[in-house]
């Protein structure tokens, strides 16, 4: 019966979710030809309308946590947690500022979500060097127009049993080589909304983002990288064993 009820649930979610990005469809594709800009501002303030939108409708309830003081007017990379395509929602909804992700080419091939999700993230092709240098260079001259970045470092799902997978050396690169701090972001619930092996793993309940405190990097030269990489995945590794149980390393 349970099964049957959460089948149920997940039908109803989904319907919700394409009727909804239906509706914001006509606004993304208005505020797309203000400009890349103010038109992607925009597009993410409809985003972020949809999916609180679609939260309340499910019976997702979003919970924000400040572990330290955040300024929404710094523009910072971002460095989430990656454990299901259940991040998304909670990205969306918590970041209160100007700001773009790092998003995979791939997500455009959905046919309706793909016009969507080409107009509010960077996208990055990783078919050849020149291509991800491309995303690169997308993603510093949104830094350099005042702009947040995402970045996830894990780069795909983690689907080990521990709290994080290695991280990518990406966000890191940039951060230094454009000055930019990063703020450490845990999506410590996404997993138990939306398991990564697919949607009808999908379950109401709270969803928290912890904001952790932001890490300056003006000391830090791209021979540091490994030592910043390392802080933030020991500050981030540290925060989601507070709020979620793992097994106990040895």
């Amino acid at each position: 019966m349970m099964r049957l009820l959460q089948f149920l649930y997940c039908i109803y979610a989904l319907v919700l979710f394409a009727i909804l990005m239906l509706m914001v469809l006509p606004f993304v594709i208005i505020f797309s030809i203000t400009g890349k800009i103010k038109g992607g501002n925009l597009v993410y303030m409809a985003c972020r309308a949809w999916a609180r939108t679609w939260y309340f409708l499910i019976g997702i309830h979003h919970k924000e946590i400040y572990e330290a003081p955040h300024n929404n007017s710094t523009a910072y990379i971002f460095t989430p947690s990656h454990a299901s395509y259940m991040d998304i929602p909670p990205a969306v909804c918590s970041i209160h500022q100007p700001v773009r992700a790092l998003g995979k080419y791939e997500m455009v091939k959905f046919p309706v979500f793909g016009i969507i999700y080409r107009a509010a993230v960077v996208l990055v092709d990783r078919s050849s060097p020149e291509k991800r240098a491309k995303s690169v260079r997308a993603l510093k001259a949104a830094l350099n127009h005042g702009l947040s970045i995402v970045i996830f470092p894990e780069g795909t799902f983690n689907m080990t049993t521990e709290p994080l997978k290695e991280f990518y050396d990406g966000a890191f690169r940039i951060a230094i080589e454009t000055q930019t701090p990063i703020k450490p972001i845990l999506f410590v619930d996404a997993l138990d909304r939306m398991h990564w092996r697919g949607f009808f793993q999908l379950t109401p309940g709270i969803c928290r983002t912890v904001y952790l405190e932001e890490v300056p990097v003006h000391n830090y030269t791209i021979k540091d990288l490994p030592q910043l990489k390392q802080k933030v995945y020991e500050m981030m590794e540290d925060c989601l064993r507070r709020y979620r149980k793992y097994p106990t390393a040895l």
